[in-house]
């Protein structure tokens, strides 16, 4: 379980201040897989960094009762001089875990060649989101967070992607950043929707996604009549 208690978030931006989450109380439940939906730039992926750890909010806090993953796709905690292996053997040990195990999965799972042992900083975008997202999956978290990190790559690692991400939602909950409709309908069975600052959840999913979809055509529809 993870729970928001009177969550915000602010920036200071050069013509005043921006504040991308409002306010916001809400739980995501054990065991279920969230979809977290909102259109570009709603404050998404700032809120899975909250929700991690890595961002401060401006008011509230956050209590889990269980261990949650970083943002699956973030490789911001790896170092650029060390290789990938290198840097998998640094996480498995801040977690605990068996480091050869972890090297030796990620190593089949990333499918990164011998890149796994060179320095990160010779890697693509995408062979990071590969890397970050073996790393995570290697580590039994109570809850996975997920940033569009399965559009990453051919479709055989997509579907590779995904087949895992399944198979770790069998004993753990997911909350899951996607704009990709058949794949939040793939992996999610709730959903929550974040507009203009206001989180709110949907135990049905399908109600999460009419809500978004709603949002989107109300902005197309303002855009329309702003440039008429």
């Amino acid at each position: 379980m993870i729970q928001l208690e009177n969550i915000s978030k602010t920036f200071a931006l050069r013509s005043g201040h921006k504040t991308v989450i409002k306010d916001a109380s809400i739980v995501f439940p054990s065991g279920r897989s969230v979809a977290l939906l909102g259109r570009n730039g709603a404050g998404k992926s700032t809120l899975l960094d909250i929700i991690a750890g890595t961002i401060r909010p401006t008011q509230g806090q956050v209590i889990s009762t269980g261990s949650v993953s970083y943002p699956v796709g973030f490789a911001g905690s790896f170092h650029p001089d060390l290789t990938g292996a290198q840097n998998t053997r640094f996480v498995a040990r801040i977690y605990g875990i068996d480091t050869a195990a972890l090297i030796d999965f990620v190593a089949e799972f990333a499918q990164l060649g011998e890149h796994f042992h060179m320095p990160i900083r010779s890697y693509s975008a995408g062979m990071k989101a590969r890397l970050s997202f073996g790393v995570s999956m290697g580590i039994p978290f109570d809850t996975y967070l997920v940033d569009e990190v399965t559009s990453v790559g051919d479709g055989a690692f997509r579907r590779k992607s995904i087949a895992m991400l399944d198979d770790r939602r069998q004993s753990a909950g997911a909350i899951i950043v996607s704009h990709s409709i058949p794949m939040i309908r793939r992996t999610c069975d709730m959903g929550a929707v974040l507009e203009n600052g206001v989180l709110r959840i949907f135990d049905n999913l399908e109600e999460a996604i009419e809500r978004h979809e709603q949002n989107l055509r109300g902005s197309e529809f303002y855009l329309q009549e702003s440039l008429a």
